[in-house]
């Protein structure tokens, strides 16, 4: 995803006043007495299974096989898994792209609904790696691409067993790493059609995943979640805090063009939690190695409890 300081948007305060409403909504019955376990071994063989296929590029072999694995798996723990397919025309090589998200719903009989997201696509070109003859070879993408999906897969296994406060949808984005570096247009793909062709009942707020798996976990508030979305960001660094999730810091830092925008101008506010701070962000570096368990373990845990407590 490219990363910009300053950029504005017509974005209703109304946005705001739906969040609000929405987190009175959730949080003002009494909390669930037992909160489930977050498997971090399991989470990380997710990450590990992705990450076999190679480099999930639109487009490759890679892509297709990881199609059929998340929509198997997901089909596993819930019988409402549905894809949405659509084509991009990539203008500048001359060639159509079919990309497909992969929606799945849990307890579709809750009114009150919050979605959960993630991009399973990784980049084309490791257009950052300090070797001039990598720039142009497509990345591995464990943290930025296999992570996010790691975790919601997780989750979406404990909401099999166990329902939450309110239903819940998974969605995992394609094609978000697919635009040149100030290409807006081609990022973000996947959740821009997501957004213009809801499959699902309107989410009273998002929360999307994206670069959560570095060994040294480090998340600061997202400068336009903390805009648009303020009283969602307060409940989950609250969480965290109560948590003691010390990966989780108390100040806002990037700016960054992901997932989350598409849906925020939609009138859906939600929060990118993000690990910016990635030095093998965009090369061949980013590989499971850089990853772990524990930092997985944290960023379940705060869903968990988000969900559950």
């Amino acid at each position: 995803m490219p990363k910009f300081f300053c950029l504005q948007h017509g974005v209703s305060h109304l946005l705001l006043f739906r969040a609000a409403l929405a987190l009175s909504l959730f949080f003002s019955f009494n909390c669930s007495k037992t909160v489930p376990q977050f498997d971090a071994q399991r989470a990380f063989g997710y990450l590990q299974n992705q990450c076999d296929f190679g480099p999930r590029n639109p487009g490759s072999e890679a892509h297709q096989k990881t199609k059929q694995y998340l929509f198997d798996s997901l089909n596993k723990l819930t019988n409402l898994v549905s894809t949405q397919e659509f084509i991009h025309f990539d203008s500048a090589l001359k060639k159509e792209l079919i990309l497909t998200n992969i929606v799945a719903t849990f307890y579709p009989e809750e009114k009150e609904r919050i979605l959960l997201c993630a991009h399973w696509d990784t980049r084309p070109w490791a257009d950052q790696d300090p070797q001039v003859e990598n720039i142009t070879q497509p990345i591995l993408g464990a943290n930025d691409g296999a992570s996010g999906v790691a975790v919601l897969l997780e989750l979406a296994h404990i909401l099999s067993q166990k329902k939450p406060k309110f239903g819940v949808d998974i969605v995992f984005f394609d094609g978000e790493d697919y635009g040149r570096q100030r290409d807006l247009k081609n990022f973000c793909l996947g959740s821009s059609f997501f957004a213009k062709n809801l499959p699902i009942a309107g989410p009273k707020f998002g929360i999307l995943l994206d670069m959560v798996g570095d060994k040294d976990l480090n998340i600061y508030k997202e400068q336009y979640s903390y805009t648009y979305a303020p009283e969602i960001v307060d409940l989950i660094w609250s969480k965290a805090k109560k948590l003691e999730l010390n990966s989780f810091h108390d100040q806002v830092r990037h700016s960054v063009w992901d997932d989350h925008m598409p849906l925020i101008l939609a009138g859906i506010p939600t929060v990118d939690i993000i690990d910016f701070d990635y030095p093998y962000w965009h090369t061949l570096q980013d590989t499971p190695d850089k990853c772990s368990e524990q930092s997985l373990e944290t960023v379940g845990k705060l869903l968990i409890s988000i969900l559950y407590d």
